[in-house]
């Protein structure tokens, strides 16, 4: 059981002591993604929304440099610092999934977030 460090150039780079993603026994961990958009160079901040489609953006291209697929998410944790933004959050995270493909999940709302944003998401995945 050798864990297999993922990596890729289309999400943010880790600010800390973290790899994006851990591949290890069929399943792949991603690190919590924020809305950094990595072709910009910057935090997105037009709107909860747009945060959660970047945030999905990082994470799908982190799956993919894992070989795996949003359609293999069996676990999403999300943190919010309004739980106000909870429907719209739902909105835009639902759209990235078949309706009956949703994975587990918890949401919660928290005091604060690297680099003062709105949103992290992690997720864990089935990976071949």
């Amino acid at each position: 059981m050798k864990k297999e460090i993922i990596y890729t150039a289309n999400a943010p780079e880790a600010i800390g002591p973290y790899s994006q993603g851990i591949k290890i026994n069929g399943l792949l961990y991603t690190s919590g993604q924020i809305p950094f958009n990595v072709n910009k160079n910057e935090i997105v901040t037009s709107g909860i929304k747009d945060e959660v489609h970047q945030v999905m953006k990082n994470i799908i291209s982190i799956l993919e440099a894992g070989n795996t697929s949003i359609d293999n998410i069996v676990k999403t944790t999300i943190f919010v610092k309004d739980l106000n933004n909870f429907n719209e959050v739902n909105e835009v995270y639902a759209s990235y999934f078949n309706d009956e493909n949703y994975p587990a999940r918890e949401c919660v709302e928290v005091a604060r977030l690297p680099r003062d944003v709105n949103v992290e998401i992690s997720v864990i995945a089935l990976a071949n």
